[in-house]
């Protein structure tokens, strides 16, 4: 494509090849190891759901058991299928057997790989056409009562109780929302286990629980039917349990998901190692499931300067979409993340914001990219909010965005109220319709600061990716490289839960997922 921008489309490719030198680099590692959330996903694939008798979820009593006793490197798979060609019972039956301590799945094991994949297939056959059953579902409501008009408008719901969720969810639908975003509840992303059922409390958040996921998706398929256009929900499977809750995403029809390769790593300080490889399995189901993943690379900006450390976040972009390219996601399902965070007195502020915006446009021009409001400078003054976020829309039609998170004017005062979402959609439903041909008439002035900027940024990214090449992901995040936080490879949360491959280890779904419908 032709830049506005006139940006020089060699060095982007340059930055391009660099992040997937790094890129490579990581995949190299993850191919080696396994994790207790990727061998509880594959327990998950296998139909193994519910609780025991202390309301522990099944999937991490058979993880867990296979850990104790130091064999989880051959993979839950291998010992499952084993136990199932011994006893003749299905996965579920095992598991609840493995609970109540009446078999050992580890004690007679075959090694023969053709009766292994006899037993395991029906079952594997199950769950893919369970995804993809799904999947085709959404697809049909698109084609007929189709969608809103991209820049999706996104909000939130945050109550701690998913059946009020569920009202305000309706609400904002029938307000004009097109993607409705259930906050997780604090803390959820440090669990290693994911909580079971229907929940009614939650700090700051709801938890994400596969049944919460199956209430909000027959709710907003109920308004979405009303309305006459699809709404989409989002969820976080970012955390200790990444590709876990990706699972029962995939399962009851999430379409949009928080997955970031480092968000976890530098703001909840969980393992790089650990959140490294659980995001690859994370992203295999994601991108077979047709979910958009949104990243998180507007975080750093919250924690480091916006005007200097603009840089990091096309850095960070680049890697995130290289890893993700590894895991079979195509382009448009990648809500690669940036954001409208600038000090609000800078002068030309405005025009620096959107030189970054359509930076980012330009150079993932089929990104369905994730554009995130002001917050760092939001203040009590609800006026000057909410022309802050006017601002930022201005720019989110101009530069032809894929998803807006809507900003709202009491947001640095309390959890927004549905008078407040209304004022917020109404505020960008206006502006994307005043303002709906801005980007095809704008241009960019010569040597002006628009195209100035947006140089700028792009040579301080190839530098910065060229020092990462240099010294690998893993010691560029213990140096603190991006939004100036400092993590130990060997530090965080969750490194006890990863463990080396054996020799008799099995994960069909890789193959059978990635990259494919």
């Amino acid at each position: 494509m032709e830049s506005k921008l006139g940006l020089d489309f060699k060095k982007v490719e340059y930055a391009r090849s660099l992040a997937k030198g790094i890129a490579n680099d990581v995949q190299n590692f993850v191919e080696q190891y396994t994790t207790v959330a990727v061998e509880r996903t594959l327990s998950r694939l296998m139909g193994i759901d519910g609780v025991d008798a202390n309301g522990v979820p099944l999937p991490n009593v058979v993880v867990d058991a296979l850990k104790d006793k130091g064999v989880l490197g051959e993979g839950v798979l291998f010992f499952l299928a084993n136990t199932m060609i011994r006893t003749g019972l299905c996965p579920q039956d095992i598991a609840e057997k493995v609970a109540t301590g009446d078999i050992d799945i580890t004690e007679v094991f075959t090694r023969d790989p053709k009766r292994i994949a006899e037993v395991l297939q029906p079952v594997i056959d199950s769950s893919i056409e369970r995804i993809r059953t799904r999947r085709q579902r959404r697809e049909r409501y698109l084609e007929t009562i189709g969608e809103g008009p991209k820049p999706y408008l996104y909000i939130i719901v945050a109550t701690g109780n998913i059946y009020e969720d569920v009202v305000q969810a309706q609400a904002g639908a029938r307000q004009g929302a097109d993607v409705i975003a259930v906050i997780r509840t604090t803390g959820q992303s440090l669990l290693d286990y994911v909580p079971y059922g229907a929940t009614t409390e939650g700090f700051g958040g709801t938890f994400a629980t596969q049944e919460n996921f199956r209430i909000m998706r027959k709710a907003l398929d109920e308004v979405g039917e009303e309305q006459g256009r699809y709404i989409r929900l989002c969820n976080y499977c970012s955390g200790l349990c990444m590709p876990e809750i990706a699972i029962m995403g995939a399962f009851e029809g999430l379409d949009v998901m928080l997955n970031d390769a480092l968000y976890g790593i530098l703001f909840r300080d969980i393992n790089m190692q650990r959140t490294l490889i659980d995001q690859y399995m994370s992203r295999i189901i994601n991108g077979f499931a047709g979910v958009i993943i949104n990243t998180g690379e507007d975080n750093y900006l919250t924690t480091a300067d916006a005007v200097e450390a603009a840089h990091t976040v096309l850095a960070s972009d680049l890697i995130n979409e290289q890893l993700a390219l590894m895991a079979g996601l195509k382009e448009e399902q990648m809500g690669l993340g940036h954001a409208f965070e600038m000090d609000p007195m800078l002068e030309n502020g405005f025009l620096l914001e959107l030189a970054q915006a359509q930076m980012t446009r330009e150079i993932f021009p089929k990104a369905t990219l994730k554009y995130m409001p002001p917050t760092k400078f939001m203040t009590g003054n609800i006026f000057r909010g909410h022309i802050q976020d006017a601002l930022f829309n201005m720019i989110g039609i101009w530069t032809h965005q894929g998803i807006q998170l809507l900003g709202m004017p009491t947001e640095a005062i309390h959890t927004p109220f549905m008078s407040d979402r209304y004022l917020s959609i109404e505020n960008a439903k206006y502006i994307f319709n005043n303002m709906h041909s801005i980007g095809e008439e704008m241009e960019f002035r010569e040597g002006g600061i628009c195209r100035r900027r947006a140089a700028e940024v792009v040579d301080k990214t190839i530098v910065l990716l060229e020092e990462i090449t240099k010294e690998g992901l893993f010691t560029a995040l213990e140096k603190g490289i991006f939004g100036d936080v400092k993590r130990p490879k060997n530090g965080g949360k969750g490194l006890q839960g990863v463990t080396l491959k054996g020799d008799n280890y099995l994960n069909p779904f890789v193959e059978l997922m990635k990259g494919k419908r």
